[in-house]
């Protein structure tokens, strides 16, 4: 017995009724959803064909991943270059330091995994 897929008729044809389904409960975050964006705007013929394979979310939860891995490692080597002034003194410009070393470690992140995988 084969599966029948639902189809749409569209005038003369029928469509293949595609659901995009999550694979898994954990929830895309800002990395994800910037890699599926990306892939949308900018490779529509691979998002497509992730999409038609059932592989698109997986490849987003691994690239989602990666990109948090690596923000942290960044994170920690800018630190370590940079360190921040104390905190108990000097709350305000430890904030702007710490957001601007994060702002530095995304922008690296989002130029090397989320564009160039």
């Amino acid at each position: 017995m084969s599966k029948q897929k639902k189809c749409i008729p569209v005038g003369d044809y029928f469509i293949p009724a595609i659901e995009l389904k999550s694979v898994e409960d954990k929830a895309l975050n800002k990395y994800g959803r910037m890699r599926r964006a990306f892939l949308q705007e900018q490779k529509p013929i691979l998002f497509d064909e992730l999409v038609l394979t059932e592989q698109l979310f997986p490849h987003l939860y691994e690239v989602q991943d990666i990109a948090e891995k690596r923000v942290e490692v960044i994170m920690a080597g800018l630190l370590e270059k940079n360190p921040a002034p104390d905190k108990e003194t000097d709350a305000m410009t430890w904030v702007r330091h710490m957001n601007m070393l994060k702002a530095m470690a995304e922008e690296v992140v989002v130029r090397g995994v989320i564009c160039n995988l």
